[in-house]
């Protein structure tokens, strides 16, 4: 089934609902690499012609260019018929350059601002603010809390109650968290009236983790559960994974690289690609609402947004689960004291 012609799905608990696939705008912020001007302005035409419909962004992406770009490339669509998110919890504040890049931090721009950590209420106020300067919206759907890892006081004190009384007076539809982790955010389900979690890298193929306590904290509460960096760096997002393929922002180790390339078998013997189960896999879940891709091109944004096309079937997800390859299949969802035992290494974070 072609994204096109995808029903949409529910985000949220405020009327919000997107195709299940979203776009992720970190690569509009020069993620690893700088995109020339032939080529950053063809990605929103790009997801939006291939059916997203839920855009993703951050002022931490590039030091607020994703947002800009983001915003130009958004202003030529119909708003109503679109959703867009961005992230709260750092602020950016102007500096002298000084000839220096961000690429500290993987954006390859000049480093003419700093990130300040502000999950506080004013924080999260100026923060939206200067994200609909940066986008040119008068709104945006979607608030996300961003990495407040050693900041989990700071944010349940400031950052949720300021989104929660956004919310109600109606200046934005649903808020939540995007982390790299599951734990905090499980506890943000339970803590907080939030009603969207974002997990990045943490339900996948090769990491599933959320699986022990977001994705049930999630479904009991009602809370919707976005899916990102499902490719895990980039190991499943080609069929033949190699040594050194990157796996959560580093080189993958040899028992990584080992799994995919096993899982990748699997897949190719019933007629699939492993890019096309490290995007179905996520949407397994009864919790999840939408993955969100990245992509650094109309041609990979294109690419990734036909990977739903050819539906997996069943028995390929049951027959990885009985060779230990995965923990969980839709079959097992409905009987998770069926699970089999974690691959041995998984579920371990890389920093």
């Amino acid at each position: 089934m072609s994204l096109l012609d995808a029903p949409p799905v529910a985000i949220g608990r405020g009327g919000l609902a997107a195709p299940p696939v979203g776009y992720g705008a970190a690569a509009l912020g020069n993620l690893y690499r700088a995109l020339s001007d032939d080529e950053w302005p063809a990605i929103v035409p790009a997801a939006w012609d291939s059916g997203v419909r839920y855009f993703d962004v951050a002022p931490h992406y590039g030091l607020g260019l994703a947002e800009r770009r983001l915003g130009e490339g958004l202003r030529a669509l119909p708003r109503d018929e679109l959703l867009v998110s961005t992230k709260v919890g750092r602020l950016l504040v102007p500096q002298d350059a000084d000839g220096r890049t961000d690429l500290e931090n993987l954006f390859d721009v000049p480093s003419d601002h700093r990130r300040v950590s502000d999950y506080s209420r004013d924080g999260v106020l100026r923060s939206i603010e200067d994200s609909l300067t940066r986008l040119g919206l008068d709104r945006v759907d979607i608030v996300l809390v961003h990495d407040p890892d050693e900041f989990e006081r700071e944010a349940l004190d400031g950052a949720f109650p300021a989104l929660a009384e956004l919310r109600d007076q109606g200046v934005i539809t649903s808020f939540g968290a995007g982390m790299n982790q599951s734990a905090m955010p499980a506890r943000f389900v339970r803590e907080t009236d939030a009603d969207v979690m974002m997990i990045a890298g943490r339900w996948t193929l090769l990491d599933e983790s959320a699986a022990d306590d977001l994705l049930p904290a999630a479904e009991e509460r009602g809370v919707s559960v976005l899916a990102a960096a499902v490719f895990n760096s980039g190991i499943l997002a080609t069929d033949d994974p190699a040594p050194g393929a990157m796996f959560d922002y580093g080189p993958a180790g040899e028992r990584i690289v080992a799994r995919a390339r096993a899982i990748a078998r699997v897949a190719a013997r019933h007629g699939h690609t492993l890019p096309e189960l490290a995007v179905q896999y996520p949407l397994s879940h009864p919790a999840v609402a939408a993955v969100v891709l990245g992509g650094a091109s109309a041609e990979q944004i294109s690419r990734n947004s036909g990977l739903l096309e050819r539906p997996v079937a069943a028995d390929l997800w049951d027959e990885l689960r009985e060779l230990g390859l995965i923990s969980h299949s839709p079959s097992v969802l409905a009987n998770p004291a069926s699970a089999r035992p974690r691959y041995e290494g998984e579920g371990q974070p890389v920093r």
